[in-house]
């Protein structure tokens, strides 16, 4: 597996996943990939969190090692590989989303991010602010505690536990990066609001979410996770590996 590119901690993810038009998802499909269904149903989650004690090829760069995402993903597969693929990943700072471009191409984004925290004795609000497209956006899950292990059959697993990240190279070609990470823990969620203008901030295309309730709203713990360095997968069909966790060291 070798060393990772990044290593961080991942914290209180809060995602709020919607049933979505296949059509919508596949042209914006890398080659080889499809979509990742779950009773015939494609699917898009919107996800912020915090990233913690982050590390690029394990050196802690002073004003960059705490800081908020928010991105929006869809679901694909590739064989037995289960990964995603982001629409769009916001993140407050210009050299950490030019970074990300250049190394990955990931649709990063700088924008204005804000986000707290709120730690009572039997429950955890998580709330993310977004100022873009001339309006700020924002989203609060509220959960309880003590958190629990979903099972491997849950909707909640099947959102949450993917081991690999999919995008495209500048020529079109298929690349992948591995995230390495335990299984998470969620609250169970007791309550949510959102305020997002869907379209202002992925496109027309995305208007269809506006007024649609989400099928699934999750607040994980989240861990230290490890990112690999991308590559370009072999032409002949592969079987993912095992995850191997390792720890961000920070």
């Amino acid at each position: 597996m070798g060393l990772p590119f990044l290593t961080a901690r991942w914290s209180n993810l809060c995602l709020l996943t919607y049933a979505v038009p296949a059509a919508l998802l596949r042209p914006r499909l890398p080659p080889g990939l499809e979509l990742d269904l779950r009773g015939g149903q494609a699917f898009a989650s919107l996800v912020a969190f915090d990233f913690l004690n982050t590390r690029v090829l394990a050196i802690p760069w002073p004003g960059y090692r705490n800081f908020a995402e928010i991105n929006l993903r869809f679901y694909v597969r590739r064989g037995d590989e289960r990964g995603v693929v982001f629409v769009r990943e916001f993140v407050p700072q210009r050299l950490v989303a030019w970074l990300a471009r250049v190394c990955y191409n990931d649709p990063y984004v700088a924008a204005p991010l804000r986000s707290t925290v709120c730690q009572a004795e039997d429950s955890i609000t998580a709330e993310h602010h977004l100022t873009f497209a001339g309006r700020t956006h924002s989203l609060t899950v509220t959960g309880s505690k003590p958190p629990h292990c979903p099972g491997a059959d849950s909707m909640e697993h099947f959102f949450k536990e993917h081991q690999w990240g999919y995008g495209s190279s500048r020529r079109g070609e298929l690349i992948r990066y591995e995230v390495a990470h335990p299984v998470w823990d969620v609250y169970p969620v007791t309550s949510y609001h959102l305020d997002w203008d869907f379209e202002r901030v992925y496109g027309p295309e995305w208007k269809v979410l506006q007024e649609a309730r989400p099928c699934s709203v999750m607040l994980a713990v989240g861990s230290a996770i490890a990112v690999y360095p991308k590559a370009k997968p072999k032409v002949v069909a592969e079987t993912a590996s095992a995850v191997v966790f390792a720890p961000s060291g920070g």
